[in-house]
This record gives structure tokens, C-alpha cells and sequence, in this order.
């Protein structure tokens, strides 16, 4: 019989990078932080070209898994909001509405706001994908996501983000999800991505920087007037996915236009098929 063996209390489990890992106390530092800061490794000039390989690794990994994902949406928001929080039913909504709208769902795959939308898009029947990211305090993927990867590098995380979604939704949250929308909002701004739809859900909470965007920037010159239309600002999660779904009607990416062209074929499929039926009806009862 085999022995009874239980995991060692003092060690916990711990990603780094896509490796899970049984160990004691919290890592010191992340790949990130190696990468950024000048350390004092004289063999540096050795350490990096090894990185070079490993970031590589990272965006192979990511263009293999995600080459075949239809047209999504990725919801950007907090990973401190918990279940029970109203802005998690929110959040669960959203994944919802999305996948009944066609699209599947990619948060940043963590807890809080990041698992809200996973959990709606999973128990709606729809695709849930979790790009996760390597934090001392965040150390795994969200158990509603169903096709996850696991970053080092932040930097090739959100260019997973950019070119395998076609809008943004960006529900509360703190210094992680401001990150991500001024980067997309800057990467529109500048026509560095197509212009695609950016949505922010809580008129409230986001007031205080939308009145600050108009005021400073903009009165001052710093951004253009016009770049206050770059995005939504709504409470309604209906009028989020309403407005996403009109945009994409005129816009030009290929998994948008292969999306309609299936729905047109089927369509003209379905209304050939009735007329078929109905003319054998006719004949038949002549």
C-alpha cells in the first residue's frame, strides 16, 4: 500500500513563468524586475542573449496558442474585487453578453474583475481565455478560464492583448488597468492598432480622470479634443456590447469581415434551403 504523503504545509505552490513550483516563502524578485534593473552580475553580457532566446519563447508560445481565436474582446479591471461585490455581478454580466454576441473573452486571467468575465464567458458556453502575468502576489490562472497562458515578460503579454482582440473593456480598477488603457489608448491614438472600440463601465468611478482628461489635457493642448471620443463611458452593460458590436460593422479586420462573410453564407445557406423546401411543398401539392 502506498504511503500517505500530503503536500509540506511551509511550502506553498508558486508559478514562475509557466512553472509551477512547490516552495517556501516568496520568490525575491520577478523576470521582469532581472531583466529591467542593472544588478550586480558581471556575467550580464551572457544572462541576456539566454533571455533573448526566452523572450522569443514567450511570443511563439503566445502566436501558437491564440492563432486561431475568433473575433474577442478582452476586460481589463481590478483583481482586489472580490465575488459577493457588485461590480463582480457586473463583470459576470459582461462575459455573458459577450459570448452572446459572438465574442469570446480575454481578461489578464487572474481573480477579482479579471475572473468575473471568464466566469460569465465559461458558463455562457463561450471561449474564456486568461493571459496571466508572473507576480509575487498573483501566482495563478482563475479556474473559469479555458485556454490560458502564463507570462514572464510584461511586455509580450500585452502584445498578446492588442493583436487578438478587436475592442477593450475596461470595468474599476487600479494602477494594472490604468496601465492597460492608456496603452491602448495611446497605441489607437497614434494609429499604431486599428481604432478599435475602448469601453469603460462606472460613469462614477471613472468621472474624477475623464474630468481631469478634459480639463488638463485637453484644455491645455496636451490632446487633441477629438481623443475624448476614443472611448465610451457607460453604466450599462447592454449599451458596452451594443456599442462594440455597431463599431465593428465598419471596421476592416480580417476576423471581423471572415465573421460576417460566414454569417452571410449560412444566412443565404438557410434562406436557399427554405426555398427549396417551400418549393417542393408547392410541388407536391399539385
Amino acid at each position: 500500500m502506498a504511503p500517505n504523503i500530503t503536500p509540506t504545509p511551509d511550502k506553498s505552490r508558486m508559478l514562475r513563468g509557466p512553472i509551477l513550483l512547490r516552495t517556501a516563502g516568496e520568490q525575491s524578485s520577478t523576470y521582469d524586475q532581472r531583466l529591467l534593473e542593472l544588478g550586480s552580475d558581471h556575467d550580464w553580457q551572457h544572462a541576456d542573449p539566454w533571455r533573448i532566446l526566452r523572450i522569443q519563447g514567450e511570443f511563439v508560445s503566445g502566436f501558437d496558442a491564440l492563432a486561431h481565436m475568433p473575433k474577442a474582446v478582452t476586460v481589463f479591471g481590478s483583481a482586489r474585487i472580490q465575488e459577493g461585490h457588485p461590480w463582480y455581478a457586473v463583470g459576470c454580466e459582461l462575459g455573458e453578453k459577450l459570448v452572446a454576441a459572438d465574442y469570446a473573452v480575454i481578461t489578464g486571467g487572474g481573480p477579482g474583475l479579471m475572473e468575473a468575465p471568464n466566469r460569465g464567458a465559461h458558463e455562457a458556453g463561450g471561449l474564456s481565455v486568461g493571459l496571466g502575468i508572473e507576480l509575487p502576489h498573483e501566482q495563478h490562472l482563475n479556474d473559469w478560464v479555458d485556454l490560458g497562458l502564463n507570462f514572464r515578460y510584461f511586455f509580450a503579454r500585452k502584445t498578446m492583448f492588442l493583436k487578438y482582440s478587436q475592442a477593450f473593456i475596461c470595468l474599476p480598477g487600479g494602477f494594472g488597468t490604468l496601465d492597460e488603457l492608456f496603452e491602448v489608448l495611446c497605441m489607437v491614438q497614434t494609429g499604431k492598432v486599428t481604432n478599435y472600440p475602448i469601453v469603460l463601465i462606472g460613469t462614477e468611478f471613472w468621472s474624477g480622470l475623464i474630468q481631469w482628461l478634459t480639463d488638463r489635457l485637453a484644455a491645455e493642448g496636451l490632446i487633441s479634443p477629438d481623443d475624448l471620443d476614443l472611448f465610451l463611458v457607460t453604466d450599462s452593460v447592454d449599451e458596452a456590447v451594443s456599442h462594440i458590436v455597431e463599431a465593428h460593422k465598419v471596421m476592416t479586420d480580417g476576423r471581423l469581415s471572415r465573421h460576417a462573410q460566414d454569417q452571410r453564407y449560412t444566412e443565404e445557406r438557410s434562406s436557399h434551403a427554405k426555398a427549396e423546401a417551400e418549393q417542393r411543398a408547392a410541388d407536391s401539392s399539385e
